[in-house]
């Protein structure tokens, strides 16, 4: 924001009422970590992992992201 916007009033500041972003970028420095995606798993596996997600006060995805993850670590270290 520049100062042109900004009005001070008692040591603070307010906002204009209408800003200009004709020249702002979209998500200029948003870099997502997760992807979005869509599988198919059977209905005992996400029941395990969303009791023990329950349990353990955590996502159930972030559970599967988990163990996901270790196995491929593990696989990995064997290779």
């Amino acid at each position: 924001m520049n100062k042109s916007n900004m009005k001070m009033s008692e040591g603070k500041f307010e906002m204009s009422e209408e800003y200009d972003f004709t020249s702002g970028v979209r998500a200029r420095f948003y870099e997502p970590k997760k992807i979005s995606t869509s599988i198919r798993l059977d209905d005992d596996v996400v029941m395990f992992f969303k009791r023990k997600a329950s349990e353990e006060k955590i996502g159930y995805q972030t559970l599967m992201n988990s163990a996901l993850r270790e196995a491929m670590q593990n696989r990995t270290r064997s290779e």
